[in-house]
């Protein structure tokens, strides 16, 4: 095991050194390309935003470095190799920020969030910027219009961001949708269901930021990459807040997930921890919000429908008829290229945990219409599922689950502790969380009806 550090350079000139803890590789992160651009997509993200008439703060690209930071260190720091346990790493940070007094006064919460999200122990430092590059963020032009947009939302690419947009949009909203191109399927969904949008409602003015961003193999000398990349939505919220800082006022950046995903209680005990994922788990947006104000950013991370589940979000979608056409472009596998080996393309596999969620929150919202994703395995009542294959895992889970719940439905009010801390939600929203639990794994439990899995 080693620990690691990842400091942030400004230019070649940034020579100052950091000394280095019992045990500790350094790995150094340049920020700049050229005499004063700043890479890994961030310099293009900011004149991208320009274009569109968004200038973001300084603190607001400084957020945006700080996830360059996080994001490097969680998808170059290999688990099995750097870890004692074949999960937990530690992991320490030295971002170089305009005001770092400020950031070191949030940084015990940026600390909390990441240690929760990823498994991990991580550790923050903050020092200032060369004096050469004090201002980074353009400065903004004079106009006599406000900003354009009075939206703003994540835009992943899939079923859940989809139906949020759509329903931004039928509600008269003019937003501003965030992305991060990542691997191909991902990026192919994106701009597709993006171009849509824009034909189905054209002359609105919403638009989207992309950004590129992911660091080579071999970054972290010693070290093989990281593929659990539990630290993506990290980049994902900094993205977003990066952009609100630039629309001149308070905003909100909007989450969209539903409830089931968003509290994911772990399925069976084998899920707890390394195997749950906590994207958008209401501890980590309510830490995320904690920093936002102690960074003095006049914004806030809300999930719109942290209440409802994938079924109901597709049930009540603003323009059915548009998602039905745009739901087969939609992306939600956990490994949309695992049947590359046996001659698929890129599709829905139809047996991990956000496919099962995807085909039953179908099956419920689209009736009486079925559900035209093609999935690698399109029929899950053809023959009994091995649940010592990947195709008969999840599935088995979810029954054991479903099971459970059933024969104790009080054991919801309990089980949504599991994954999380919920101490900043009223009783009021525990119990409405409980709700959309125990209503979520019955519709997947509609569609498992009649499916059959045996181990071998």
């Amino acid at each position: 095991m080693r620990r690691h550090l990842v400091t942030g350079r400004y230019g070649p000139g940034d020579r100052s050194r950091m000394p280095l803890g019992d045990g500790e590789e350094e790995t150094r992160l340049d920020l700049v390309v050229g005499e004063r651009s700043l890479g890994h997509g961030i310099g293009r993200a900011l004149a991208d935003l320009s274009r569109l008439g968004v200038f973001p703060t300084e603190v607001g690209v400084d957020l945006l470095v700080l996830a360059a930071h996080v994001h490097a260190a969680d998808t170059r720091v290999s688990r099995d190799s750097e870890s004692q346990d074949g999960w937990t790493r530690e992991l320490r940070l030295i971002v170089p920020v305009a005001e770092p007094d400020r950031w070191q006064a949030a940084a015990p919460i940026f600390v909390r969030l990441l240690n929760f999200l990823t498994g991990d122990r991580w550790s923050l430092g903050f020092r200032a910027r060369p004096r050469r590059f004090a201002n980074v963020a353009p400065t903004p032009l004079a106009r006599l219009i406000g900003v354009p947009f009075d939206d703003l939302a994540l835009f992943s690419g899939g079923l859940d961001s989809l139906i949020g947009a759509i329903d931004a949009l039928e509600g008269g909203r003019t937003p501003l949708f965030i992305s991060h191109a990542g691997e191909g399927a991902t990026s192919e969904a994106q701009s597709t269901i993006f171009e849509v949008l824009k034909a189905n409602y054209r002359g609105r003015a919403f638009d989207r930021l992309r950004l590129w961003m992911a660091f080579p193999d071999g970054f972290v000398r010693a070290s093989a990459s990281e593929n659990t990349t539990r630290g993506r939505s990290f980049l994902f919220f900094a993205l977003g807040v990066f952009a609100g800082t630039g629309l001149n006022g308070a905003f909100t950046l909007k989450v969209p997930e539903n409830g089931l995903i968003a509290v994911n209680v772990p399925l069976d005990p084998l899920r707890l921890g390394a195997l749950s994922t906590r994207t958008t788990h209401p501890f980590y947006i309510a830490r995320w919000n904690d920093a936002l104000t102690a960074l003095g950013i006049l914004g806030r991370i809300d999930n719109p429908y942290w209440d409802r589940t994938k079924g109901e979000m597709v049930k009540d979608c603003a323009n059915l008829a548009l998602l039905r056409q745009l739901t087969p472009s939609s992306l939600s596998c956990a490994s949309p290229t695992k049947g590359r080996w046996q001659g698929h393309g890129t599709q829905h596999c139809g047996y991990c945990l956000p496919c099962l969620i995807r085909r039953a929150a179908l099956l419920k919202g689209l009736q009486p219409d079925t559900d035209t994703t093609v999935y690698t395995v399109p029929d899950l009542t053809a023959h009994a599922l091995d649940t010592r294959q990947s195709e008969g895992v999840q599935v088995r889970s979810f029954q054991l689950a479903i099971e459970r719940l059933r024969a104790r439905p009080a054991l919801a009010q309990i089980l949504i502790h599991k994954p999380g801390p919920l101490f900043d939600e009223s009783p009021q929203r525990q119990a409405a969380l409980a709700g959309v639990y125990r209503r979520g794994l019955e519709e997947v439990g509609a569609l498992l009806t009649g499916v059959r899995t045996r181990p071998g």
